[in-house]
């Protein structure tokens, strides 16, 4: 088996020594995302709603550039830097995977990169 690494522009650069997806064995690994526009490299926003939104948008552009969609994904992790913004993130998450959803956890964190209020990465089937 060989492993192959993933990247687009359409969603940020990586801000250090790792690939936005990689590919082995039948799966994708998708790196977290946080809610970095991808031509400015600049949060999307400070409110929770616009860096989730631009989270999922950065994850399905992942995930297209590897050949799958959020219908192939098995699993995700949700990073938050304040549990009080879950249900906001729980309904811009239920619009994505609103039919069979994936397996889940969600995790309070201290910080993120750039100081992000949210990060979320996934597994999924790779085609």
């Amino acid at each position: 088996m060989k492993k192959i690494t993933f990247e687009t522009d359409r969603a940020p650069e990586a801000i250090g020594p790792y690939s936005q997806a990689v590919k082995y064995d039948g799966i994708l690994y998708c790196s977290g995302q946080i809610g970095l526009d991808p031509e400015t490299m600049q949060l999307s926003g400070s409110d929770i709603v616009s860096q989730s939104r631009q989270v999922m948008k950065n994850l399905g552009e992942v995930l297209k550039a590897s050949g799958c969609n959020f219908n192939d994904v098995l699993k995700c992790t949700i990073y938050l830097a304040d549990m009080d913004d879950f249900a906001k993130v729980n309904e811009i998450y239920g619009e994505v995977f609103n039919e069979l959803p994936p397996a889940r956890e969600t995790v309070a964190v201290k910080t993120l990169p750039k100081n992000a209020l949210v990060e979320i990465s996934c597994l999924a089937i790779a085609n």
